[in-house]
């Protein structure tokens, strides 16, 4: 069975099996707390550490895994290959400084500039880039507080609204890069035909369905007569499907995949058209 290596706890894991379970692919555990489970008839799940993922799918121990995109690049490993960006989990890695702070640029601070921060790979990276020499202060957690206590002069660590950095006197003064959840491959086993189709089988399910929580699907009587500015409003994915209606031909049904952001909109144009009969439902899984 092929091996997907997937985060053993926090909001990225759940997600991760919530999503395999829409798929299809339900975890079936044989305790509460085994670190393997089964997905589906190939696929076996093995429960590690977010930030060992990329080593696991790296060294062959898992032919793909699920983790986060910071931790892929951190990582830096040739061996590993995106396959999918699941799109949960979304963060930014940032460089941020003591609200008190003179310096408004990463590219402004001087050489020897103290770094506290769970990447150092990243942040060395992105500095030498910037073409500042720093010295990484390494901190598995709460680096907030390293500027605070001398330690550092900046951080480089994760955010997703920023009130964290606030809330302890930090503000944001670059970032080095936007994260999603992502899907990776062990280079060398995608090469193998047989896992090459394994892996696009299980990220076209995937892919189904996040492109699937995104979209509903609607349905509306509509006057046939004005089906020419309906198709205007209901542009689907190649067009509304029109099914005619068994009343002599006034009527005709309308059927669109549509943005969910959109709907609102969508059944007051077609209100504002005639149209009767509203429908709005949700999709499991959606193929384009």
């Amino acid at each position: 069975m092929l091996r997907i290596a997937i985060p053993n706890k926090g909001r990225l894991s759940e997600a991760a099996l919530d999503l395999f379970h829409k798929a299809g692919l339900k975890a079936e555990f044989r305790a509460d707390r085994a670190l393997m489970a089964r997905l589906g008839e190939e696929f076996q799940a093995i429960f590690v550490r977010a930030q060992d993922i990329p080593e696991f799918v790296a060294d062959g121990a898992a032919e793909f895994g699920i983790t986060g995109g910071d931790l892929v690049a951190e990582a830096n490993r040739a061996e590993v290959v995106e396959v999918l960006d699941l799109g949960f989990g979304r963060c930014r890695l940032v460089v941020a400084a003591r609200q008190d702070g003179a310096v408004d640029d990463p590219a402004d601070l001087p050489d020897g500039t103290r770094v506290a921060t769970s990447f150092p790979g990243l942040a060395r990276r992105y500095f030498e880039s910037l073409g500042v020499d720093i010295r990484v202060v390494p901190v598995s957690g709460a680096a907030e507080i390293a500027p605070h206590l001398g330690v550092a002069d900046v951080i480089v660590d994760l955010s997703s609204t920023g009130s964290t950095l606030r809330v302890n006197g930090l503000r944001e003064i670059g970032e080095i890069l936007e994260s999603t959840a992502r899907m990776v491959g062990n280079r060398e086993a995608l090469e193998v035909p047989e896992t090459r189709r394994a892996a696009d089988e299980v990220s076209n399910a995937l892919a189904s369905v996040l492109r699937a929580q995104r979209r509903r699907y609607l349905m509306a009587n509509v006057p046939r007569d004005r089906l020419d500015e309906v198709r205007k409003v209901l542009p689907g994915i190649s067009g509304p499907t029109i099914v005619d209606v068994l009343d002599q031909g006034r009527w005709v049904a309308a059927h669109a995949v549509v943005e969910e952001g959109e709907v609102y909109r969508t059944i007051n144009d077609l209100k504002a058209l005639g149209a009767e009969g509203i429908l709005v439902t949700r999709i499991e899984r959606l193929m384009p």
